[in-house]
């Protein structure tokens, strides 16, 4: 057997067993490469009433309480939802005597935003010179058209940083970046305590179990949630009870409803240590 056909008869064994390879190996016996995709969550599956009534399941998976007089697909009032929340809480309490339920914080996170700084008046610049302006007022002269339109902005009060992101900063970046945070959670207050806002139909909201966000406890995620049967974030457990005691659909991670509550949820627990994985 001459060198050619070594060659040819050797590439032919190893073509073949490639092939035996790839079949042995083929796409339904592979493993399944891990998805980045996030499962939908469980539902808590409540009992149906005999008579049509709404059944109004608890944040715990377990707990429910049919609401008399109600029918399913119809909605609650305010106080009638604060109603149910309350023997929703009493019978959880009873099921669990020894569970620990703080007491809603005495803190309001929700205050005034603190008022930017009064701008010193600024001497312009002499007629004629390209100089940018310092501040003030935007005059004839002595401003280019880039800073013209940067001033402009200012007076109109617009919430633009003027140091570098890693550079000096300003008084007035300070008291803009206080502003737009507190504005961020009071936004989540807002949503928190608003049942039509969050995307409830029943008129139970977050807070009717949660007063001012108490034991949410944001600074245990992620942990193992057993309602879940999984590890969770806080915004997992922030739909969970969406879709389940408010009977609302679930809430894009980008969603400015869900950002806004965790920002608000995060801002009543400053000060707490960070402990993941805490039941």
């Amino acid at each position: 057997m001459n060198f050619r056909m070594k060659l040819w008869v050797g590439t032919g064994a190893l073509l073949s067993f490639a092939g035996g390879v790839a079949l042995a190996t083929s796409p339904a016996e592979r493993p399944k490469a891990s998805s980045l995709k996030a499962e939908p969550l469980p539902r808590h599956q409540v009992p149906v009433s005999k008579d049509g009534n709404l059944v109004v399941g608890m944040c715990d998976g377990q707990t429910s309480l049919e609401v008399k007089g109600v029918k399913e697909g119809e909605s609650l009032t305010r106080e009638q939802a604060q109603r149910v929340s309350d023997e929703l809480m009493a019978a959880w309490h009873q099921k669990n005597p020894d569970a620990t339920w703080d007491p809603p914080p005495v803190r309001r996170v929700v205050a005034q935003a603190p008022k930017q700084p009064q701008k010193q008046p600024q001497p312009n610049p002499p007629m004629g010179t390209n100089q940018p302006s310092t501040g003030g007022v935007v005059r004839e002269g002595g401003v280019t058209a880039e800073s013209g339109g940067r001033e402009v902005r200012k007076e109109a009060g617009a919430n633009i940083q003027d140091g570098h992101s890693y550079g000096a900063f300003t008084p007035r970046d300070e008291a803009v970046w206080a502003a737009s945070t507190q504005q961020f959670v009071e936004e989540g207050h807002r949503v928190f305590h608003d049942a039509a806002a969050v995307g409830g139909t029943i008129a139970v909201s977050c807070d009717m179990c949660h007063p001012d966000a108490s034991n949410t406890h944001p600074e245990t995620y992620p942990k193992y949630q057993v309602q879940l049967g999984r590890v969770a974030l806080l915004r997992d457990m922030i739909n969970w009870c969406i879709e389940n005691p408010v009977r609302g659909k679930p809430l894009a991670d980008g969603d400015p409803r869900m950002r806004a509550m965790e920002a608000y949820i995060y801002a009543q627990r400053k000060g707490v240590k960070l402990e993941y994985g805490k039941k």
